[in-house]
């Protein structure tokens, strides 16, 4: 049953906290927040543990060419959606992406909260990602 005095994300920004830093390798940190998308943040944190990019640089541009190239050998799977780590809006992103089948409300959420914490960065932008347990 639908709980109409649940909480309601009305920035959409569940999960995310973005800050401005002054470091030599990034221009913000992004802190995602594990217990709000867990499948998503759980897939972030342990491909960056397995040396995936936690420095990621906004592209936007080439998104559709780098999630055709991530998701090419991993096929659909019914009630599933194929996550990627980097996510395609980085130039990080694409070939050789960490990919898992996580719950796409999940999936959907996570893309959508970090999506609109980052959609007034210019590309090029650098984002230094951390996931907080």
């Amino acid at each position: 049953m639908h709980n109409p005095t649940g909480f309601i994300d009305p920035l959409g920004l569940a999960g995310c906290s973005l800050t401005k830093v002054n470091a030599r390798d990034h221009d913000y940190v992004l802190k995602l927040t594990g217990s709000v998308y867990p499948q998503t943040f759980r897939h972030i944190d342990e491909a960056i543990k397995a040396g995936h990019p936690y420095i990621v640089t906004i592209q936007r541009e080439t998104a559709k060419l780098n999630r055709k190239l991530s998701l090419k050998d991993v096929k659909t799977k019914k009630g599933a959606d194929r996550d990627e780590w980097p996510m395609a809006m980085f130039k990080e992103g694409g070939h050789g992406a960490s990919v898992r089948y996580i719950d796409p409300s999940d999936n959907r959420g996570a893309g959508s909260s970090i999506g609109k914490i980052l959609s007034e960065l210019p590309d090029g932008t650098k984002i230094r990602v951390e996931v907080l347990w």
